[in-house]
Formats: C-alpha cells, structure tokens, sequence
C-alpha cells in the first residue's frame, strides 16, 4: 500500500524545521522588543523630556538654582528609572519564541515535527501514517509567519507619559537646536567654565508679527546676517566684568565712553550694521536689515449697490507681513453739493463718518481683496455727494492711505413720488435744523387733499402729527435728540407710503406695479429692478392664492363662471409667470418702454381677470388640478431627459448604432423625423425637441429643478398628511435631480440616470399623495352612480383599469387597480409588446422602443 508520492518528499521534518528559521528568529527579536520596552520605557521617556527641554534651552530662561534642582530631580528620576527596568527585565530564551510561533499555526505543527512515535513503529502501515502525519505538519510549519511584537504598554502607563515625553522631544527637534544642549556643561560644571574664562550668550528676536524664529547668536558663525527691522538683540556676558565687550552700529545708538561695560546688552535693529563681540572666543556679524514696507490699500472697483440702499465697496490691501486693521473715512463733498432748496442754507457740524473695513478671519491678510458692506440709507448724507478715503495699519503702526475719492453715498430710492418727498424733507431736516419751518410748509402743502396722495388715512394723520411737531420744536427749539426722534419718523413714513402695510393682496400687487413703473422711468439700477420685480411676483401669487380662496368659499358653480367668461379674462398662474418673464426680459435687454407697454397691459389683465377653478370640462381647474398638471408636464419632461441620456450613453459604447432613432421616449413608435436625431457625445442634446430650446441636458435639468421648486411652493393641502407626504417626495425629487445635474456636468451618464429614475419614482409618489388629497376634498361632492360624470368617470380609465388623473396622469394605483382583471390585461399588455418587439418588419426605432419598455418593465 502506497501513501506518498515523490512530491511529499519537499515536506520532510527537516525541511520543516528549516524553514522556520527565520520567522523562529524574527519573532525572538519581538519577545526582546517587547521585554525591553516594557522594562525602559520610563527611563526612554525620561531621557526624551530632558534632551526636549536642554534642545529648546528651557534652562537658560531660569535662574541657576532652578537648574541646579532640576538636575537633582533628574538624577532621581533615572536612577528610579533603572530600578524599575531591573525589577522588570527578563531574557527571553528561544523556547518562548517557538511556542509563540507554534501556537500562531493550525494544529500546532512544530510541536508535532519535533515529537516521535510513541507506538507502531514495528508496523510498516502505523509508520506510514505517522510519516504522512509528520509531512503533512511539516508543510503547514512552511508556510509560518513572524509573529508581530506586542508593544502595548497602556496598562504599565495608564496617563500615555510616554506620548508626551516623544510629543516635547519631536516640538523640540522642529523649534530646537541640538547645539544647545553643549551649553549645559557650564551650568552643571559647577562654575566650571566661568573659572577658566569669560563666556557669552545671545538671542536675536524678531517681531512676532513676521512669523520669523528666535536665532541663538551662539550657533551661528561670523559672516553676513539678515534681520527684519525691530529684531531685538540681547547679549549677555558672564565670568569677569571687561573682558568681553560688545559694540553694534545697528541701534542707531552709541555707547557714552566711560561707563561701565554692561553685562546685558539689549537693543533693536534700526539700520544696516555691524555687531562685534569683542574677548574670548568673540565674534562679529554684517548685520543688513530687511526693512517692514509700508501697507498698501486701492480701491477695486465703483460701489454696487443692492435695491435696499445696501453698499458694497470693492478693495485690496496687501503687506508684506499682513495687514492689522483697516478704515474708511467719509466726508461730505460740500462743493459738489447742488445748493439748491434745503441744500441752499449752511449745514450744520457733523463729524466725519469712520468705518471699520472687513479682514480676512481665517486667511491671509498679505494681499487679500474684500468689500466694504454698510447700509447708509438713513444717513444725512445718504445719496448726497461725498469723498470716501481708506486707510490700512500694519504691525509695525506703519499707514497706508488712499486718495479721497468722490462719490455718491449710496443709499435707498423711494419710487412712491410721496414717499420720496417725505425722504427729502427729512435729508434737509438733518442737513440743518433751520429747515424746519420750510419742511413743514412743504409737507403741508404736499398733503393739502390727502384722500389723492394716501392710500391709508392712518398714514395721512401720521403726517399731520409730524407737521405740528415740526412746527412747534421749530418754534421754541430743536435739540439734537428732537431732530434724531422726528429724523426716525419720517423715515419709518416713508417705508410705509413705499411698501405699504396693507394686508389686502390685491393693493399689495397694485404697490409692486406702481413701484416699479417708477423705477423704470428714474433709471433704477438692475439689482432694485430685480429686487422689485421679485416683489411683484411674490405679490401675483398671493393675490391669486387669495382669490382663489375667495372664489371657493362663495362657491361658484359652473353657470356662474359661464356667465362671467363674457365680461372678465381667465388667466392661470403659468400665464401670468410668462407674462412677467417676458416683462423681466425687455428689461434686461433695456427696452424699457416696450417693458413699460407690457406691464401696463399686465395690471389691465389682472384688474378683469379671474381665476380659472371649476370642475375639469367646466372650463377651469382647481388649485389641487393645476398642480397635479404641473407634476404631470415635469414628470413627463423628466422622462424625456432620462431617455436622452440613456441614449447618449448606448451611443458613447456603440458608435455605430442606427442614427436614425427618435429623442424622447415620450414619442410615438412611428416613422423617423427630420432633425430629431438622438445627440452623439460633443453635440448640444435635446435641440430639435418640442418646448426645450437649446442647451446641455445638464441645463435642462437644472432648469426642470428650478421649476419644480417653483411648483413645490405652491403644492396644496398644507398641514394635511397627504399634502405633508406629497411635499416630502417633492423635496426628494429635489435632491435626486440636482444630484443628477451634478452627475451630466462630469459626463457621468449612468449616475446621472439613476438619480433621474429616483427622480421619477419621487415625482410620482407625490402625485399619488397629491390625488390622494384631492380624492378626500371630493368625496364629499362626488357624483354617484347613473349620473352623467359619474358615467364619464367609470369610462376615464386606462388599459390596466387604473383610474385617470388630470391630463392623463395616473390617478390610482390601490383597490380600482385590482378590478376587472387587471393583472391579466397586464399580460396580455406586455404578450403583445414582445410580439411586436421580434417582428423584423417593424422599424428599428419602434423596436428599440418596445425593447426598453420590456428592460423597465
């Protein structure tokens, strides 16, 4: 009986036990490590704080009998150290090292090399195993390992002294100096080297603002030296007095003859020099003088000025160690001013306006730009001229300042003629106080017909009791804090006259109108047209919130809104958004009075026009249905983007597919088209596609996100659960198409398509919530059975049974999905797409078709 073959012979014992040489050793020297760390470890950590601290001359800050103590304690310390490494030091012998190695392997195989047989061996076949056991275990001590050293010794040093002794040594290597721990022999010598000869010290200290390192004068050798202006020097002289001395022409400053030789000797850097060290073991150093340039500050660019009066100043500054601490300063322009009305009297003291500008926190101060950010609108010299002039400190005290510049003082525009006259009588209020029987004239004579300039009688009698306070202050006297008081309440007029305080939205909508008309004719900037326009939408949409509201609680029915249809405009929300883009376009393209025309036509439309509500076939839809169409159009272009990039996608993997396939899935199985050809890698997707324009897909998705965020704000059924869980799925729809923006602008197609599908399913979830909400709103008025729209209702199903919802949308996937047997029409739906997908005579671009139906479904 055979039990081996010629192969086993490479896994003898011996071999065996050879190869475990070198991991036997290798795990011998870690049993070492380990006993040696374990034992020197406080004595390792001893050495490292001392030579951390003799590295970083710690013991030349101190007095000599500190030294002195410490060095006692040290000696203390390790001789406690190798106590403790002798208590704990043991050598580790071979044996510990081959059972740790054996007992690392299965079945522990050098144990089993080195035993012998105990029984059988006069018998051919027990001797045969016995040999198979020892080859067998011979092949797995091959394969052995070192075993890695257990340094841990958390337990022996619960408080990591170790960490913090290597922490102090490793500061020490980078701040240090290793030179410096020579100059310890002659503090523990005993006075040693004071007796055989006079010794000196020195630092050369830079200001701390340059960042630069203190120099130990001692390490360093004769020759050329760079220090930044302000470095201070000390030299210290020990042993006998006069026989070192020390002379500098770097201080500016010369020593008077006959003094005393000092023992320490400080002083700055001033100019270029020389510093000699004049004795024993003396040495002279060529001492040029970085000089700290002076700070520099310009301004960057005219002030932009937001629709609020905000200001924004553009500046740079840069120094060459960093800038400490910057101002602007404005002052009146009193010869530029239009001396004219208010303005044509002397105005009174006022001091000079001083203002902190904005530093970097966290960054670089060397050369940084940043803005100047105040609001000075209900300042006295608020859009009156000025001279604005900045000035920048460094470290060293040294000022940079620029030019006084003339300008405008930016501030806020009231485009309500009334409310803007009010501002400027209280500008000339606070110009001078001798305005004040004028203004008074002047507001009286403005408000003399209030019920033509008020829209409130509240505001008209806030007037009038500002006028007779005027007039009386005026007459016996107006203090500074009089002016302030009656300054504030002009000032909080006119915000009321220009934005108003009305809760009606409808006079709301009509101030945003008139407000910016105005700005249009004055010249607005585009920020406080933007700032307006964006107020007049905001104003539409809750006047048409409102009066939807409204028209549901009269409950008109459908021959009412007939009846009506003949005397007012019906409008939808979309409607009016495209109308107010347009607006918006002419006047960013500077076609104010095509802007103008437009916005008239606007506030014509919007004075007839009433919302379209009503029950779909009735000739308007619901707030809840208008949405519902609103999902319904994303979810469907959503689709038609996701199908685009899943083509761009086949078309980057194979060149060579039919360029004949149509864009969108939303098509139609059907012949090709001219110029609706799928875009290849490098070409501008979706042109040649109905109602999406030019542009990257990566930019029709982010404008299809920049709309459903506009439709998630007007999502119905706030406060309700289904309206709740109708906007969380919007919100997800959210994320995941703007993680799918993120994914086509790094070409990243497959990403794209699977946030784009995560996408979908969002937008669906929330029109099933979103029906859900409309179905209990109208169970209540819902037609029954035998009616007419109930009939139309049961017939308003699609192929699966599923009742529809508005404009095709899926309206139900619960319980009326299960009836008629549902799932067999399913079947029967997707038998007869797989037979289409197979007939060869189709066209190639109705089969792909098919074909991803039958890969998504």
């Amino acid at each position: 009986m055979t039990f081996f073959t010629a192969k086993d012979d490479d896994h003898s014992p011996e071999q065996g036990l050879k190869s475990i040489r070198w991991p036997l050793r290798l795990t011998w020297a870690g049993i070492w490590a380990e006993v040696l760390v374990q034992a020197f470890w406080p004595l390792i950590a001893l050495v490292l704080s001392v030579l951390a601290v003799l590295m970083l001359g710690l013991h030349d800050t101190v007095p000599m009998s500190v030294v002195t103590g410490a060095v006692v304690a040290v000696t203390l310390a390790a001789v406690g150290a190798l106590v403790y490494a002798l208590r704990h030091l043991r050598i580790p012998r071979r044996i510990e090292a081959l059972t740790r190695l054996d007992a690392s392997l299965p079945g522990r195989p050098i144990q089993a090399l080195m035993d012998v047989q105990a029984i059988g061996t006069g018998d051919d076949a027990s001797a045969a195993v016995w040999q198979a056991h020892q080859r067998r275990m011979a092949a797995r001590a091959a394969a052995a390992q070192a075993v890695p050293a257990d340094l841990r010794i958390a337990r022996r040093d619960p408080f990591a002294l170790r960490y913090v002794a290597l922490l102090a040594f490793v500061t020490a290597l980078v701040f240090g100096s290793v030179l410096r721990i020579g100059s310890v022999a002659g503090l523990t010598a005993g006075g040693g080297a004071l007796a055989s000869g006079p010794v000196w010290e020195g630092w050369a200290e830079p200001p701390r603002y340059t960042g630069k390192p203190t120099l130990y004068l001692s390490d360093l050798a004769e020759g050329p030296l760079n220090l930044p202006a302000g470095t201070l020097i000390t030299l210290r002289m020990y042993g006998e007095v006069g026989a070192l001395s020390v002379s500098e022409t770097v201080s500016g400053q010369s020593q008077p003859e006959g003094d005393t030789p000092a023992i320490v000797r400080d002083f700055k850097v001033s100019q270029s020099g020389q510093i000699a060290i004049d004795g024993p073991n003396g040495r002279t150093w060529d001492v040029t003088m970085l000089p700290d340039a002076k700070p520099q500050v310009e301004i960057a660019g005219p002030p932009e000025v937001t629709a609020l009066g905000e200001m924004q100043l553009p500046f740079v500054a840069r120094d060459d160690y960093g800038v400490e601490a910057g101002e602007a300063r404005i002052d009146l322009d009193l010869a530029a001013v239009d001396r004219r009305y208010g303005l044509a009297i002397d105005p009174d003291p006022r001091a000079e306006m001083i203002v902190p500008l904005s530093l970097p926190i966290a960054g670089d101060r060397r050369d940084f730009e940043e803005n100047l950010i105040d609001d000075f609108s209900k300042h006295p010299w608020a859009n009156l001229p000025v001279t604005v002039t900045l000035s920048v400190l460094d470290a060293s005290e040294q000022q940079a300042t620029t030019p006084p510049t003339q300008m405008t003082l930016p501030g806020r525009r009231f485009f309500d003629p009334l409310a803007a006259a009010v501002i400027e009588q209280r500008r000339d209020l606070l110009w001078a106080k001798g305005n004040a029987d004028t203004l008074a004239q002047v507001l009286r004579a403005v408000s003399y017909r209030p019920e033509d300039v008020f829209r409130s009688d509240t505001a008209a009698l806030r007037l009038r009791r500002l006028i007779e306070r005027i007039e009386i202050r005026a007459r016996y006297g107006l203090s500074d804090e009089v002016q302030t008081e009656i300054a504030d309440d002009l000032w909080d007029l006119a915000i009321e006259l220009e934005e108003g305080v009305l809760a009606d939205a409808l006079d709301r909508m009509r101030r945003a109108q008139e407000r910016l008309q105005e700005a249009m004719k004055n010249g607005a900037s585009d920020a406080e047209i933007a700032e307006l326009m964006e107020e007049l939408r905001r104003a539409t949409d809750e006047y048409m919130r409102q009066l939807q509201r409204q028209q549901a609680q009269e409950g008109e029915n459908g021959d009412q809104q007939q009846g009506q249809q003949g005397e007012t405009m019906q409008m939808t929300q979309d409607d009016l958004q495209r109308m107010m883009d347009r607006i918006q376009e002419l006047m960013e393209q500077g076609r104010m009075a095509e802007a103008e025309q437009a916005l008239r036509e606007l506030q014509e439309m919007m004075e007839n026009m009433r919302v379209t509500q009503g029950q779909p076939g009735e000739g308007g839809q619901s707030e809840g249905e208008q949405a519902m169409e609103g999902l319904a159009d994303s979810l469907r272009e959503q689709q038609e983007l996701s199908d685009q990039a899943f083509r761009d996608l086949q078309d980057r993997f194979n060149p060579n597919a039919d360029d004949g396939q149509q864009q969108g899935q939303g098509q139609q199985p059907g012949p090709q088209q001219e110029g609706n050809q799928p875009g290849q890698p490098g070409q501008q997707p979706g042109q040649g596609e109905p109602g999406q324009g030019q542009g990257s897909i990566a930019d029709r998705q982010q404008a299809l996100r920049d709309e459903l965020r506009r439709q998630e704000g007007r999502l119905p059924g706030s406060g309700t659960p289904e309206g709740d869980a109708a906007r969380d799925a919007l919100d997800r729809a959210g994320r995941a198409m703007d993680g799918a923006e993120e994914a086509l602008r790094r070409d990243d197609l497959a990403e794209a398509i699977d946030n784009q599908s995560q996408a979908m399913e969002a937008l669906r979830e929330g029109m099933r919530a979103l029906g859900e909400a409309m179905e209990q709103d109208q169970q209540a008025s819902e037609p029954g059975q035998g009616t007419a729209q109930g009939n139309r209702r049961a017939e308003n199903t699609d192929p699966l049974g599923r009742e529809q919802g508005a404009n095709g949308a899926q309206g139900s996937e619960g319980d009326l999905a299960l009836d008629n047997d549902a799932y067999g029409r399913a079947r029967e739906l997707l038998d007869e797409i797989r037979r289409r997908s197979g007939e060869a005579t189709r066209p190639e671009v109705e089969r792909d078709y098919l074909r991803r139906l039958l890969d998504r479904f």
